[in-house]
């Protein structure tokens, strides 16, 4: 029977697996479509003032942020990426020409190393200095070739990361242009209430907003400095270890150490002491310091997330996501502690309230309705009823005969 439940039920049924096929449809675009609503959160703020000055054209004010965002973002970020892989290229070869000669920088350590070194090695498996020399030579000429691999992928691949631009450039339009539609009706077609949809919405936009300008923000200024300390110094890649530095910059408590650090040590084991001990100040001082004041303000503030998530859920969300999931990891976090705060808020709404005190047996008497004594009949007292007396028996003859003195 064609009933209303039936009806709504198979509604229900098309609804899901029309999203379900359009979810799938679009999932080898979910990276350009994330970073294209990204940027519009982000920018959407110039997008507002270049629309006030020209008077309210969307459309003109939304290509033109687009045309502001290639020139100050994408077109620097393209410079750096081409130049940090042509160095890269370089520094493999070099490797494996033999110009640059890591074990032979090992073994120089290894002589200056204290007595107390070969002892802790041996509690990590490692027998000797030699074998502890060999393993990181190993480990770094391995890393110098996954480095020159994914140049080359980046190089072969060059159409591929062209399209991905081209969509993502060519959503944002869309974003800027109709944004505040979109947000509007993903209010009114979400079925929670109007609170909670924006809530989690708000929570979404400003852990957006805070770990790409952040982190971001951190990352290039730590890249840059660290970038700028190995010119200084003459160091062979410049680019490259700055664009290194400011992608470990992406992973809080890590950041660029792992390669300030490391050539702080190659140069004091070649005799540089003046510049190792310089470098070792410029990265505490100021590469680490830069970290340690700007990410909690740009990021910890707005996130209102502790600190130890923040490390993990960007670590799990690179893993998972590759190089977008320092934003998706915490973005997921902050919406994972929004809604159970939501849920903690309308509990009472949401399950029955339950009285967890023992309960106690009803007192039949105070339960007991009580009668209405004027609607009861009234009771009259019953008729009385005549019984019959047995009648005494009359005194016979001889009785009054013999009745006299007995005494004659």
């Amino acid at each position: 029977m064609n009933t209303k439940r039936l009806q709504r039920n198979v509604f229900l049924l098309l609804l899901v697996s029309v999203t379900c096929a359009f979810a799938w449809v679009m999932s080898p675009f979910i990276t350009a479509v994330f970073w294209a609503v990204a940027l519009a959160l982000l920018f959407h703020g110039v997008f507002n003032r270049v629309q006030i000055l020209l008077k309210g054209r969307r459309n003109l004010a939304a290509a033109l942020t687009v045309a502001l965002i290639v020139l100050i973002v994408v077109t620097p970020a393209i410079l750096v990426a081409v130049a940090a892989a042509d160095e890269a290229a370089r520094f493999s070869l070099r490797m494996r020409s033999g110009e640059i000669d890591f074990h032979g920088y090992f073994n120089q350590i290894a002589a200056i190393a204290p007595n107390w070194v070969p002892t802790v090695l041996e509690r990590f498996g490692i027998t000797s200095v030699s074998d502890a020399v060999n393993r990181l030579s190993a480990m770094l000429l391995q890393g110098g070739q996954f480095i020159t691999t994914q140049a080359v992928s980046i190089g072969q691949n060059t159409v591929i990361w062209v399209i991905n631009l081209g969509i993502i450039l060519y959503l944002l339009f869309f974003f800027l242009r109709d944004g505040d539609a979109m947000e509007a009706l993903i209010r009114r077609s979400t079925p929670m209430s109007p609170e909670q949809t924006q809530a989690l919405l708000g929570k979404f936009a400003t852990v957006v907003r805070a770990t790409v300008k952040g982190n971001v923000v951190v990352a290039l200024i730590q890249g840059f400095l660290g970038g700028l300390a190995f010119w200084a110094l003459d160091i062979h890649g410049a680019v490259l270890w700055g664009a290194l530095m400011a992608l470990l910059s992406l992973l809080p408590a890590v950041g660029a150490v792992l390669i300030w650090a490391p050539a702080a040590i190659y140069l004091a084991v070649t005799g540089s002491i003046g510049q190792a001990i310089g470098l070792a100040l410029w990265g505490l001082l100021v590469i680490s310091m830069i970290d340690n004041l700007l990410r909690p303000l740009l990021v910890g503030k707005d996130t209102k997330l502790p600190d130890w998530i923040v490390l993990l859920s960007t670590l799990g969300g690179i893993s998972l996501f590759g190089i977008s999931g320092f934003v998706v990891g915490p973005v997921i976090a902050a919406l994972f502690m929004a809604a159970w705060t939501l849920f903690n808020q309308a509990r009472d709404e949401i399950l029955p309230e339950h009285d967890e005190a023992t309960p106690q047996p009803p007192e039949i008497a105070a339960t007991l309705p009580l009668p209405d004594i004027a609607a009861l009949p009234e009771v009259t007292a019953p008729p009385e009823i005549d019984t019959p007396q047995p009648a005494r028996p009359a005194p016979s003859a001889t009785a009054s005969t013999t009745g006299g003195d007995v005494r004659q």
